[in-house]
C-alpha cells in the first residue's frame, strides 16, 4: 500500500480529522505524526493532496430548518408508550426522571452527530439517542436538561 492510500484510509478511520481538513484548519506536519502511518513529510504532502480533494466543510445546519424542544419525566415504561425505544429501554412520559429533548425538521445524520459531539464537550451525559425521519431525539438526566437545551439549539442554529 502507498503511503497515500494509507494516509487515506488513516484519515477514513478518523471522521475529526476528515472534518478538520476539510474545513482547513488541519497542521498537516503534526496530523502526520498523529496518524503515524510513514515518513511524516510523505503523509503531509499526501494529506495536502486528499484536503485538496474533499469537499469544502459546511455547518450540517446550514440551511436547515430544525424545532428544538425538551420535556421532562421520563422513565422506563411499556415500549408501546415510548417516545424512544434503544434495545431494551423504552422511554415514556410521566415515569421517572429523565428529560427528552427532540430535534424536530430537517435532521440529517451529520447534524445528529454534531448534536451528540455538543452534547460530549458539554460533559451532557447521554442516557439514548436515536434519529428518525421526523428528527432527533435525546434523553438525559433532568439535572443536565437546561444545559442540553442550550447545547442543542447552539447545534441547529446553523453556522455562527
Amino acid at each position: 500500500m502507498s503511503v497515500a492510500e494509507a494516509t487515506r484510509d488513516a484519515v477514513r478511520a478518523r471522521p475529526f480529522l476528515r472534518d478538520a481538513l476539510r474545513a482547513g484548519v488541519v497542521n498537516y506536519t503534526a496530523a502526520a505524526r498523529h496518524l503515524d502511518v510513514g515518513d511524516d513529510d510523505a503523509v503531509a504532502a499526501a494529506l495536502r493532496r486528499f484536503a485538496a480533494e474533499l469537499e469544502p466543510y459546511e455547518h450540517p445546519a446550514a440551511d436547515r430548518s430544525v424545532r428544538v424542544t425538551m420535556e421532562s419525566g421520563f422513565g422506563r415504561g411499556d415500549p408501546a408508550d415510548a417516545l424512544l425505544v434503544v434495545g431494551d429501554l423504552a422511554l415514556v412520559p410521566g415515569a421517572g426522571a429523565l428529560t427528552a429533548l427532540s430535534c424536530r425538521g430537517d435532521v440529517s445524520p451529520a447534524l445528529f452527530r454534531t448534536v451528540l459531539g455538543r452534547l460530549a464537550v458539554g460533559d451532557v451525559e447521554v442516557v439514548a439517542a436515536a434519529i428518525a425521519e421526523d428528527g432527533c431525539y435525546v434523553v438525559v438526566p433532568r439535572s443536565d436538561g437546561p444545559d442540553a437545551l442550550r447545547l442543542l439549539e447552539g447545534a441547529t442554529a446553523g453556522p455562527e
